[in-house]
């Protein structure tokens, strides 16, 4: 269970449970969303790797990773370049965050992103999985009522 947030009228909605996923990090490694339940996940799309707005987006980030570290969210870029462009691309910029490689566009269209040039939108979605003890208590509270 999760509810995800966003602050445009794509992506999912508050409230709505956000579906799982599984995508290559930049080091090739498996990503699935269902890995980081009980953590606050901040997905930021992009467009394109090495593009001038984009750079400048995770630049943004890396430059205030501290800031970003002390919200206690896992916050990931992604975007539907190759996870061997991510890792270049992170390498070239020194970015701390774990880039996440959409290649087969799933995520973006999962999760309403998608742009009408064929990537995703530039998007930010927050998503809040809850641990077990949270869903027991909701689940406890709506029996009370």
């Amino acid at each position: 269970m999760s509810r995800a947030s966003s602050g445009k009228t794509t992506g999912t909605q508050v409230g709505n449970l956000a579906p799982d996923f599984e995508v290559k990090d930049g080091d090739g490694k498996t990503w699935r969303l269902s890995d980081h339940r009980g953590k606050v996940v901040a997905l930021v799309f992009y467009p394109k790797d090495e593009t001038a707005v984009c750079t400048k987006q995770m630049c943004s980030i890396r430059d205030r990773w501290e800031d970003y570290q002390k919200t206690g969210a896992e916050v990931v870029g992604v975007s539907v370049d190759t996870f061997e462009s991510h890792r270049k691309f992170a390498q070239h910029h020194k970015l701390p965050q774990t880039l996440l490689a959409d290649e087969n566009k799933d995520v973006t269209a999962l999760l309403n992103v998608k742009s009408v040039l064929g990537g995703s939108q530039r998007a930010v979605i927050v998503i809040d999985r809850p641990t077990d003890d949270e869903v027991i208590s909701a689940i406890k509270s709506a029996q009370a009522g």
